[in-house]
């Protein structure tokens, strides 16, 4: 009976052992990374898009690492960039960021830039008939910036490469889409002036403003302007359109060693009577001068895109993201989106505009956030958000780029990309503006000359405003 039970109890103990060798078995692979797979979250602020335009990356990221979630925050654009700044200085921060393309430099003491390469363990099933839970480290070659300048569109190369404090090159973040200045137009005041089409350059832009406009002549209120340009407090983006005449006119925005330079003559040009640009500046103030023929718009006009929205104006320069507010508020309104007009097709100049998705320097999880900002960029997984989004790609992709210009909702944006260009405003871009305002104001007030309002708008940036490169 002894004999028996002595048999049993080794026949259960061979199990047990049996179920605890198998038990140790389904965990293989690196010991350091098996340590290392454990959760994580990866917190992510970002402005204008809903979580539903990247839910499909997010979903294709965790199945790839199922131990990783993505919490994401839409913030409003207005409390953004205070929330985030307290949340930095609190260590309590996202550990990826949404930054404006002009806000990079500025923020550069906050971020991390992209390391050579990033080591994140994976687990997988191994094995055909007996199979076995491994894990093991991935490394990953980061993009370079030599593969950034490859890969994305030259303003993007332009604007997140940035070197650092031993003037090493660095790529500082990277961008799921690109944005640029676009013309709306209202489809019946062209039709009622007898204009097909909108105009490919500025010196058509002028006349078809002149047809359009529409004074009343006892008192001078404008009743139908041609377009909502010219001021700058009640022009949407106002130092955006001044700026891309500038770069047009081939003004030399800032030089190589940061100082601002657009009251300047161009090296590469000669011949030329004044700066361009102050013929940038002439020309847009023109439209808010009385007495300009083409007289369309003054300070007392209503704000731009609601001048657009309300039918009192013909032409309204904005972005993707005012389709939306326009279609929204006035859901009849005929209207449509051209290129912005041009000096010539042969030097063409649009108007980059686009956020970076960039890394904290605080963050706890460095490679698998770094891993993430690269896949979701990527071009096999960033199509997805595009789609869903309705924006134009910044990325130098043929495949990418011929298929937007196909839809009709992208094929504007889509145009306008591969000549996009911006320039770095400096440390405070909000101030920058304000310059701009004001060398505007000084100039339809009379209170400078435009040549004078021109230089001390840039004599004001390089003083206060300017962070050298």
């Amino acid at each position: 009976m002894a004999s028996r039970k002595t048999k049993i109890f080794f026949v259960a103990m061979v199990i047990v052992g049996l179920i605890f060798s198998t038990t140790a078995c389904t965990k293989g692979g690196d010991t350091s990374a098996i340590k290392a797979y454990k959760k994580e979250k990866i917190i992510w602020w970002r402005v204008f898009d809903n979580e539903s335009s990247v839910k499909d990356i997010i979903s294709a990221y965790r199945q790839l690492h199922p131990n990783v979630t993505i919490e994401y925050r839409k913030l409003r654009y207005d409390e953004y960039e205070k929330e985030l700044i307290d949340a930095l200085a609190e260590d309590r921060g996202p550990d990826i960021m949404s930054l404006h393309n002009t806000w990079l430099p500025r923020y550069q003491t906050k971020l991390l830039p992209m390391p050579p390469k990033t080591v994140t363990p994976i687990k997988y099933m191994k094995g055909s008939v007996k199979k076995e839970e491994v894990v093991e480290f991935v490394t990953k070659k980061s993009l370079t910036a030599g593969d950034v300048r490859k890969k994305f569109l030259q303003v993007v190369a332009d604007d997140v490469i940035i070197n650092d404090e031993d003037r090493n090159e660095q790529v500082w973040g990277l961008p799921l889409n690109m944005d640029t200045l676009v013309m709306y137009y209202n489809n019946d005041l062209l039709n009622n002036a007898g204009i097909a089409e909108p105009p490919a350059t500025w010196t058509d832009f002028q006349e078809q403003v002149k047809k359009i406009t529409k004074i009343d002549e006892s008192t001078g209120e404008i009743l139908v302007s041609g377009a909502a340009m010219g001021t700058a407090t009640n022009v949407a983006r106002s130092f955006d359109i001044l700026s891309l005449l500038m770069m047009q006119n081939l003004a030399p925005m800032i030089d190589e060693s940061g100082t601002v330079t657009f009251d300047k003559m161009p090296k590469q040009v000669s011949g030329l009577a004044s700066a361009p640009g102050l013929g940038a500046l002439e020309y847009y103030v023109q439209f808010a001068s009385p007495l300009y023929e083409g007289y369309c718009w003054n300070d007392k006009m209503p704000g731009s895109l609601e001048a657009f929205i309300n039918g009192k104006a013909a032409y309204f320069f904005g972005y993707a993201y005012d389709r939306e507010q326009i279609l929204a508020q006035a859901p009849k309104l005929n209207f449509g989106i051209a290129p912005v007009p041009q000096v010539g097709q042969n030097q063409k100049v649009n108007y980059a505009n686009y956020w970076v998705e960039a890394v904290s320097n605080k963050t706890k999880i460095k490679d698998y956030v770094w891993d993430f900002v690269q896949f979701m960029a990527d071009e096999k997984n960033v199509v997805t958000y595009l789609d869903k989004s309705k924006k134009a790609t910044a990325l130098r992709s043929t495949k990418l780029i011929n298929a937007q210009l196909a839809d009709d909702d992208l094929a504007v944006f889509a145009d306008q990309i591969l000549t996009a260009k911006s320039w770095y405003r400096g440390e405070s871009p909000a101030a920058a503006e304000q310059i701009f305002s004001d060398m505007v104001n000084a100039t339809l007030s009379g209170g400078l000359t435009s040549k004078d309002a021109l230089k001390q708008a840039a004599e004001k940036m390089n003083y206060s405003y300017l962070k050298k490169l």
